[in-house]
């Protein structure tokens, strides 16, 4: 009798344990975004603990090299992914991504937003934007290029930039040289090869490489030297401004169809643009936010665009293989 007592109470605390576990455990809200995003330096750690101070739940980040990367893992998962919220592809993705069926509409009101030239998508939700350009150190690169044409005929300088097949500014780039050359592309991208140290399939690791010195310029953001101003008090890093105009770039999250937990899901995307996320934009990011939340002193200093470049995404959609294999076979000789 005593060990058959001894059995059922331990069996009921065991069931109590089971039960407070249960009712304390908060549900997890699963986002898919790139590294840099989620990283130490990122504004993801601050954008957590906002949010958790008012969902009742963890957000959990899940990094992955770049937007690309992301909607190429969401693909191969489908309907079993564990995502809620995918944070990171950018507008160039648009049509891929609305072709992918992945996603839900947002149902977010968009009136707050302040993007240049408006934002109409009712899927895909822009969280911050900014414009390609290449990076260099004024110290040690005394006459940066002044256009894209230039960049490509010099024979003097050593560039690090992404690969357009798993990264937003690899594609960037891709379509970059696109507008600028037209059919000519593919011999610009044979002469661009001749100076490339290297191609690298996210930004963190092109940037990375760049600040040790193996290149002379690096493609990122205009905003860019804006971190190492604000950030590290260096005042060398500059963007190389050209002649012919930056590509702009949207960044979208966007909420699965599939999503485990959809209530919170719909939340997060709220508070995409609500101030306790978009205040993180400028320096955790370091690129422009989408509503009119205030930038800090000396964020940006002469590194505006005159001349701003659209894509298509339309004809991005069609054309985007055939671009890529072109890519592909100019700088594979």
């Amino acid at each position: 009798m005593r060990h058959s007592w001894s059995f059922s109470l331990a069996a009921a605390l065991l069931a109590v344990s089971a039960f407070t576990q249960a009712a304390t455990q908060k549900p997890v809200l699963t986002v898919y975004t790139y590294d840099s995003f989620a990283g130490e330096w990122g504004p993801g750690a601050k954008i957590k603990l906002a949010f958790e101070a008012v969902c009742d739940c963890e957000l959990k980040w899940v990094a992955l090299e770049d937007g690309v990367a992301i909607l190429n893992r969401l693909k191969l998962e489908g309907a079993h992914s564990k995502a809620d919220v995918a944070l990171g592809m950018d507008e160039v993705m648009l049509a891929a991504a609305h072709d992918s069926n992945l996603f839900v509409p947002h149902n977010v009101d968009l009136q707050s937003l302040t993007l240049p030239g408006g934002w109409q998508d009712n899927t895909f939700l822009p969280f911050d934007y900014g414009y390609f350009a290449f990076v260099y150190d004024s110290s040690k690169l005394k006459q940066p290029p002044q256009s894209l044409k230039e960049l490509v005929e010099r024979n003097d300088l050593k560039i690090i930039y992404e690969d357009p097949r798993t990264s937003t500014p690899g594609q960037g780039l891709l379509l970059w040289v696109k507008q600028v050359y037209g059919d000519k592309a593919p011999a610009a991208w044979e002469q661009l090869a001749k100076k490339t140290v290297t191609v690298t399939k996210g930004w963190s690791e092109a940037y990375g490489m760049f600040l040790k010195g193996q290149s002379d310029l690096v493609l990122s953001y205009t905003t860019s030297p804006a971190y190492h101003r604000l950030a590290e008090d260096k005042q060398q890093y500059r963007a190389a401004m050209f002649s012919e105009g930056h590509l702009r770039q949207v960044e979208v999250a966007a909420q699965l169809k599939n999503a485990p937990h959809p209530e919170l899901a719909q939340r997060f995307m709220q508070f995409i643009v609500y101030e306790h996320f978009q205040n993180q934009i400028p320096e955790g990011n370091w690129m422009y936010p989408v509503t009119s939340v205030k930038l800090p002193e000396g964020f940006n200093q002469n590194e505006t665009p005159a001349q701003t470049l659209q894509v298509d995404t339309q004809q991005i959609a069609t054309q985007r293989k055939v671009w890529v294999k072109e890519w592909l076979q100019a700088v594979s000789h």
